[in-house]
């Protein structure tokens, strides 16, 4: 099992709106596929306005299927463009992190 680990470090302000769109998304993912996913704001930190996502997958053949959308309906692919739409105009700079699950 990985745990995959989405940090993105907002523009002054712009974490809700990011984080509306993440909750908004969380909703038109398969169960099985990040649905299960877990959104967090900086209470403190290096890095003021941070949000971070994360779910778990159970390899990286899941994940890669997750990214290319499949076990997405072709209208809530759609959706899910629309929710995205200028979501890079919120965010100064991020990182992904993959963690195995040992326990």
């Amino acid at each position: 099992m990985l745990l995959i680990r989405e940090v993105f470090h907002c523009k002054p302000g712009k974490v809700r709106p990011l984080l509306k769109m993440f909750q908004e998304m969380a909703k038109l993912m398969p169960a099985d596929q990040g649905g299960r996913m877990r959104m967090m704001t900086d209470f403190a930190g290096e890095n003021y306005w941070t949000l971070v996502s994360e779910f778990e997958v159970a390899d990286m053949v899941e994940f890669e299927k997750m990214m290319n959308g499949e076990g997405m309906s072709e209208e809530d692919g759609k959706k899910m463009e629309k929710i995205m739409e200028g979501y890079h105009d919120l965010v100064s700079h991020g990182h992904r992190e993959i963690f195995k699950i040992e326990g």
